[in-house]
């Protein structure tokens, strides 16, 4: 509907889109760098990023030129055979990371699907937990995805409530709570399965030191450390993974969203080989899982992460952001947590709730998005610079006056 307005688009998406997304009322249909403009005309700021997917921004030249010259070659073969672009985009995501095997899939919840499969099977033919009896021990507040499995172990009713029977097997415990993960691991545990940050939850931020624990109790009592990095990872808190920024190295990586650079869907589960060599053929696949044109995007991502320029620039200028956030605490703001480029800003109930301050920020030409009542998440692609976080700052304040 080129040339429709923004009341005219909403419209027709209440009557044709169900309705499990409540969006802001902005149409957008163009975008370049950190910045998309609306149906309308109106340019504004993106400091969502597509919950990190669009890490590099919108239209990166690097990989939509990339993505062009894939379109013009091979898009498909399934995995019944090889392509060129497999074996190489593989290679390089397990050296970024360190390990030794990927398996590629496509959406961030069939790759924590994968690492979920990954550590039962893992738990029975190497831990030798008998079969049937794994158990995983995931972590209060958390959100790794929305299919049956993991809505099961999931403490948010929305997400949770109405689509039993649920999928048993999973122990949950507070986030950031050491002795009670301690005491939930048996000899029928086979992994732990956590958000260095937690992403949905509002960015929140472990105890210092945490990861570095639990990192060490996996290790001790033979059970798996499965790190969702799904939004925390590929540069977004000024690192390459969350894990880094505590020097832990999980067991397996599982990866999304910015591995597909805002163009197309590409998720990975990253281990070495004696986690990831528990399968064999037709034991576990996906038809689109390391498609040629998802493998070339996605080795061009980490093309772009190799060097640490964007890692150096998330840490530089989520300084930026943090101090300025900072300046608001007490003016309509209760409290502030950040992570490189991403931020959870406590808005005081008394003042507006989150979905409140994302409309007023959407009127000054900035995006963000509620969650959790009263608060806003901020994660802006690695690609703005610093004049771009003064606006979003300004923003803030503005709407707090």
């Amino acid at each position: 509907m080129p040339g429709s307005s923004t009341s005219e688009h909403v419209s027709l998406a209440a009557d044709w889109v169900a309705a499990n997304y409540n969006p802001l009322p902005v149409v957008l249909s163009h975008a370049e760098g950190a910045w998309v403009t609306d149906v309308e005309g109106r340019r504004y700021l993106d400091a969502l990023a597509g919950y990190s997917a669009l890490n590099f921004g919108h239209l990166h030249p690097t990989l939509v030129a990339v993505a062009r010259a894939q379109l013009d070659r091979l898009t498909l073969t399934s995995r019944a055979f090889h392509s060129d672009q497999l074996g190489p985009f593989c290679r390089d995501l397990a050296t970024l990371a360190g390990k030794q095997l990927v398996l590629p899939m496509n959406t961030g919840a069939e790759a924590v699907e994968t690492a979920i499969k990954t550590a039962r099977r893992w738990g029975y033919e190497v831990k030798g937990v008998p079969d049937g009896r794994a158990r995983i021990v995931v972590m209060a507040g958390n959100f790794h995805g929305r299919t049956t499995t993991i809505i099961s172990f999931s403490d948010d009713p929305v997400a949770h409530d109405h689509y039993g029977p649920y999928t048993p097997g999973f122990d949950v415990v507070p986030f950031g709570d050491i002795e009670a993960l301690e005491a939930a691991i048996t000899d029928e545990t086979v992994a732990v399965l956590l958000e260095p940050v937690q992403g949905e939850g509002g960015v929140i931020l472990p105890p210092d030191g945490w990861l570095r624990d639990v990192r060490e109790l996996t290790r001790r009592t033979g059970v798996l450390m499965l790190a969702d990095e799904i939004q925390s990872g590929l540069g977004r808190t000024g690192s390459t993974f969350a894990c880094d920024l505590e020097g832990v190295v999980p067991d397996v990586y599982i990866l999304g969203k910015a591995l597909g650079g805002g163009i197309v869907p590409v998720s990975a589960v990253v281990a070495d080989r004696d986690v990831l060599g528990v399968f064999d053929p037709g034991s576990h696949g996906s038809t689109f899982g390391g498609n040629p044109l998802g493998a070339a995007v996605g080795r061009a991502v980490v093309g772009l992460l190799a060097t640490g320029e964007w890692q150096q620039h998330a840490r530089r200028l989520g300084a930026h952001l943090e101090a300025g956030l900072r300046e608001l605490v007490g003016h309509g703001v209760e409290a502030v947590r950040c992570r490189g480029l991403w931020a959870g800003v406590d808005i005081d109930p008394g003042r507006m709730t989150g979905r409140e301050a994302s409309r007023r920020l959407l009127e000054h030409g900035v995006l963000v998005k509620d969650t959790h009542g009263s608060t806003v998440r901020i994660a802006p692609p690695l690609v703005v610079g610093e004049a771009e976080i003064d606006i979003l700052l300004d923003a803030f304040a503005a709407i707090l006056r």
